[in-house]
């Protein structure tokens, strides 16, 4: 698997200077690009094309603090990012708990067609649901510092693998059950997006 941080000569570690990071992508960029090595023969431009789709693989994952995370979970688990892992986190019980409630709405909602006071119900629990998925994404991005300090410390990363692995468990499904919420709604999240937005 290659390692993205060294693509960039970079340290693992979670907290980047992103223009730092968009200075080296830029030079990357420029060094491998295919238009530069056109007069090269076809092996040559079989390496450039290839070196530069990696860069700009490898840059649009570190840019974004979450899929650099999700990264550094597959670094440190030696698999690939796309590839399951045997042993999935499941959501917390809490938040299975709270899905009792969502699920009884959206059978009500099914069951008994929308009205406008189910529809304002579901509108509401998509609502909670949305604020405790950018809570979870929150906790994830601040555990950056953290995993800084116990790479610079060469403590074990375990436990904080194992942190930010159920708290994106938690992301997905509460995303899963929030697009639920939308097509029960008859709004897809893209329209929900923009709704919030004004």
């Amino acid at each position: 698997m290659t390692d993205y941080f060294e693509v960039f000569g970079l340290p693992r570690k979670l907290s980047l200077d992103l223009q730092e990071l968009q200075r080296r992508f830029y030079d990357l960029s420029r060094r491998h690009h295919p238009d530069f090595h056109q007069t090269a023969d076809a092996e040559a431009q079989t390496a450039a094309l290839e070196a530069s789709a990696l860069v700009n693989r490898a840059y649009r994952t570190l840019r974004d603090p979450l899929a650099r995370v999700e990264y550094v979970i597959a670094l440190e688990e030696g698999r690939e990012v796309r590839e399951e892992t045997s042993a999935k986190p499941k959501p917390p019980v809490d938040l299975l708990e709270e899905m009792l409630e969502v699920q009884e709405a959206l059978q009500e909602a099914k069951s008994a067609g929308l009205t406008a006071e189910t529809a304002e119900r579901l509108r509401g629990e998509r609502d909670r649901l949305e604020a405790r998925r950018r809570a979870e994404e929150t906790a994830v991005i601040e555990g950056a510092a953290e995993w800084d300090s116990a790479v610079d410390g060469g403590a074990d990363r375990r436990p904080l693998v194992d942190r930010f692995k159920q708290r994106l468990a938690a992301r997905a499904y509460l995303r899963t059950v929030i697009e639920d919420l939308g097509q029960a709604l008859g709004e897809d999240a893209e329209t929900h997006v923009a709704h919030r937005r004004h």
